[in-house]
């Protein structure tokens, strides 16, 4: 066994190795995928430790000013539309204050899904060498990053939205309550 074998398990010949691998990301991509859209929404909350946006991020203008997310994020796909019970982000489809929370708690879901598919990578060093493992990663990184930049960019501009209505609702309750019209 040699050192870029250490964690390699199987061993197949190149073009088996090759199909294992397309095959084992459509799996991984589509498993994890379902499985993040049974999840209970009570799970996703923006405020939790991995979806709060951080001070560095600049409430999202960072990935604006970094990566020029506004240009491309129309490109990738929405695999949560693919599954029933799914919820599609490519467009806002309403204004309302329950599907703005919605629409926030489900850019938390597409971020944990892209996260878990990036942890899970390392299984394909099970049989693949180093070079291929360290590609797999790679592969892994490219396909997931650039979606968790999009929820990461989103969800300020939801919140700050959202913000917005709460605090028109809040001021047309006590403008009511105290006659102003």
């Amino acid at each position: 066994m040699s050192r870029s074998d250490i964690m390699r398990i199987w061993h197949f010949s190149t073009a088996p190795t090759i199909i294992l691998n397309v095959a084992g990301w459509l799996f991984l991509h589509m498993l994890i995928a379902f499985g993040a859209t049974r999840l209970s929404r009570r799970l996703f909350h923006e405020n939790q430790w991995l979806y709060r946006i951080r001070s560095w991020e600049k409430d999202g203008a960072l990935y604006r000013r970094l990566f020029n997310v506004t240009q491309w994020k129309g490109l990738l796909p929405d695999g949560a539309a693919w599954f029933r019970g799914g919820f599609a982000k490519k467009k806002m489809d309403a204004t309302d204050q329950e599907y703005l929370d919605l629409f926030v708690k489900e850019t938390c879901r597409g971020e944990f899904t892209h996260w878990i598919v990036i942890a899970v990578s390392p299984l394909f060093f099970l049989w693949n060498g180093r070079l291929a493992g360290g590609i797999m990663i790679t592969y892994a990184l490219a396909a997931n990053l650039p979606c968790i930049i999009v929820q990461r960019y989103n969800r300020p501009q939801l919140l700050r939205i959202l913000a917005k209505k709460k605090e028109r609702v809040r001021k047309s309750a006590v403008d009511s309550r105290s006659g102003i019209r």
